[in-house]
């Protein structure tokens, strides 16, 4: 008996090879069946594989999630920089020896309060002083915190004057704040302080981004002819689970993971996309501490007056409504509203593009490249919308994800868009199309003409800051590259901006995620010879609603600022 079951296993495996081979010799027949059925057989594929993705999701192994420290070895002083960096940026929490408090135990911003402190020279508050507020937090109970560790934002503004200016939050560490704001107008103003998050789910987030990387998770699919799979991806995989595709960039050494299809091979991968968020994070205790309407970004209500008049300053008698010359501040905002229009604190005198023939006529023979996320993608979409005649050319590129380009030929004027590198959260871009920005950078001949404006951070929020520092220190080279071989090329960078949150939207791209990411870049380009446009404070100043793609008034004031750089206002000779 033994000896017919090895025949027929000898048969069964001549079969099987047989049929491998067959398949093999006529696959491009096989590619021209019915198109119809193919294509029935491949949706219903896809429909299983997006059914099932979720649910097979691997189980990490901490030991193993090692995303901070994956790719080039860094330098000495790239190590020293990244420690520097990472020191800078650290964030006072709740006592180590203390249990994690309940609810009733934590910052509660309604039983919090601030106080305007009076001034110790004279009564009056003039342009040119700073103010101060100081904030007192209480938890649940009424009783007021003995330790520090909130996320607190704050600002001076006056709805009567289009006014407004972010302030600066020091924390005590013993449950006191004090708030700071330089007084840049003459005329109403009053103070906001909002609690952002409190201590305790600042040490929830901080713990998720530092162990949980993969809450949100990535995908690719892989096809040959009409075979298709689709595995999950990402920065960093547990190697123990199954094999992994290796799409570590050549140049830079980013990381970048799949695991590998079971009938196809990796070279077969044709897109990339968003898989999803992982839900159930966190515990009940925890999930407490992240409540709209409770303690996700609430006012803290002031005790006494929210507001004073701001007289003049003594030399200057120009009366309500006017506003500070930049050598009198004491605090270093980049800059403030005033009647609604932002005004830097140094760098070139802002002008208004109003019109589309003033932004064709500063544009005229520039070539503009936006390399980024979405809100930089924001701004390509506000040029075309404001400025018609530079068309926009029809690359069959997926809507939202690109590449764009638009042109005016009058004006040789070229715009382009493209997104970052992985990760990124688009909804699906082709393999072809990823590219980092740094080798984009590398492509680049530059010169007086040239303008290159990125904005890469909303979608780094997942992971470690180490992952961060390592790809914009390969943007930082590239950039000092291309400005040492083309001089005159014109880098913009745009920061991270505030955005509405809610519970969900908190776990996964909170303002304190984009804050910590925010005091890196701007840390990190810091005396470079680029423009920095702070759409943090832009967006914190203004009385819009935060929101990821701020509102048009706010992008508007970041086009201005760039193109009153790019085409400074004419001094007037004087007779």
């Amino acid at each position: 008996m033994c000896r017919n079951l090895s025949k027929y296993a000898l048969l069964f495996l001549l079969l099987s090879l047989s049929g491998v081979i067959f398949l093999l010799c006529n696959i491009h027949n096989i590619e021209s069946w019915n198109c119809h059925t193919v294509s029935a057989l491949y949706q219903l594929q896809t429909r299983l594989h997006s059914s099932l993705l979720t649910l097979n999701l691997p189980s990490y192994n901490h030991n193993l999630t090692f995303c901070a420290h994956l790719g080039q070895k860094p330098s000495p002083e790239d190590e020293l920089e990244e420690h520097y960096l990472l020191d800078s940026i650290q964030w006072p929490g709740p006592p180590s020896h203390i249990a994690p408090p309940a609810l009733r135990q934590t910052s509660n911003p309604l039983q919090s309060s601030f106080t305007i402190l009076p001034k110790k020279e004279r009564k009056e508050w003039r342009v040119g002083d700073q103010l101060e507020a100081l904030v007192q937090i209480h938890d649940f109970q009424g009783r007021p915190k003995r330790y520090g560790g909130d996320f607190l934002l704050a600002r001076l503004h006056s709805p009567e004057l289009g006014a407004g200016v972010a302030g600066t939050v020091v924390d005590h560490r013993n449950g006191i704040y004090s708030a700071l704001f330089p007084l840049l107008w003459a005329g109403p103003a009053r103070i906001e302080i909002t609690l952002v998050h409190p201590s305790e789910a600042v040490a929830v987030l901080k713990q998720l981004r530092e162990h949980q990387p993969r809450r949100v998770f990535f995908k690719s699919l892989f096809r040959l002819g009409f075979l298709s799979e689709t595995t999950i991806c990402n920065m960093c995989l547990p190697s123990d689970q199954h094999p992994l595709c290796n799409y570590t960039d050549l140049y830079t050494g980013e990381p970048w993971y799949c695991y590998k299809p079971k009938m196809l091979s990796c070279d077969t991968r044709i897109n990339h996309a968003k898989g999803g968020y992982l839900k159930n994070l966190l515990t009940n205790k925890e999930a407490v501490l992240l409540q709209s309407g409770v303690n996700i970004k609430v006012r803290i209500p002031a005790s006494g007056k929210d507001r004073i008049t701001i007289l003049p300053p003594e030399d200057n008698v120009e009366g309500k409504g006017s506003s500070v010359k930049t050598d009198t501040v004491q605090l270093a905002p980049s800059g403030y509203y005033f009647k609604d229009l932002w005004r830097p604190l140094g760098g070139a005198t802002m002008r208004h593009f109003n019109d589309s023939a003033a932004i064709r006529q500063c544009l005229r023979n520039k070539v503009v490249n936006m390399y980024g996320d979405s809100t930089v993608r924001q701004w390509f979409e506000y040029l075309i919308a404001s400025a018609p005649e530079i068309k926009e050319i029809n690359l069959n590129s997926p809507k939202n994800v690109g590449p764009f380009m638009a042109v005016d030929t009058t004006h040789n004027i070229l715009l382009n868009y493209r997104c970052h590198g992985p990760p990124i959260r688009f909804s699906t871009v082709l393999s072809s199309e990823l590219r980092y920005v740094s080798n984009e950078l590398d492509g680049l001949s530059g010169g007086p003409n040239t303008m290159v404006v990125l904005s890469i951070w909303a979608h780094f929020s997942t992971f470690p800051v180490e992952v961060y520092i390592r790809r914009l220190r390969h943007i930082r080279r590239a950039v000092l590259k291309l400005q040492g071989r083309a001089p005159g090329t014109l880098v913009v960078i745009r920061s991270a901006n505030l955005q509405a949150m809610d519970e969900e939207v908190s776990l996964y791209n909170s303002d304190w995620f984009s804050l910590q990411l925010d005091a890196v870049l701007k840390a990190m380009f810091r005396g470079l010879d680029v423009l920095m446009v702070d759409a943090w404070e832009m967006t914190l100043a203004h009385h819009l609603p935060h929101a990821l793609h701020p509102a048009q008034p706010i992008v508007q004031n970041m086009i201005d600022m760039v193109l009153s750089y790019v085409c400074p206002e004419e001094k007037r000779s004087q007779t």
